[in-house]
């Protein structure tokens, strides 16, 4: 079981990061420690799934994301390293899968297709 300590820094990570894409998602906010299913709400299209810990395991957090998400949504992993904090969420690592991220440069007009 979670110590309350690290429950409240998953749950303060999350809204952190709800508040960081609210330029690029105006009614984006966390969903609360704990619950099941996507991480931010009100993002359409990507699904964000939080990890602020030590044990970090990019292919089980991925396997979470496939298993839960929508066909239509980008699934992606953000993580909160130790030693990151709240004015350094720029710095934070995203991890996806390569289908995702060409998927995203598609979309952006990278590639001559």
């Amino acid at each position: 079981m979670a110590s309350q300590s690290r429950k409240h820094r998953g749950y303060r990570s999350q809204k952190v990061f709800a508040e960081y894409v609210t330029d690029l998602f105006p009614y984006a906010e966390p969903t609360g420690a704990g619950r099941q299913g996507k991480d931010i709400l009100s993002t359409p299209g990507v699904w964000f799934e939080l990890k602020a810990r030590t044990g970090f395991n990019p292919l089980a957090a991925l396997k979470q994301i496939e298993e839960e998400r929508t066909s239509e949504d980008k699934g992606v992993a953000v993580l909160r390293m130790n030693g990151q904090g709240e004015t350094t969420i720029g710095e934070w690592v995203v991890c996806m899968r390569v289908d995702t991220l060409k998927d995203l440069l598609k979309e952006a007009g990278y590639g001559s297709v």
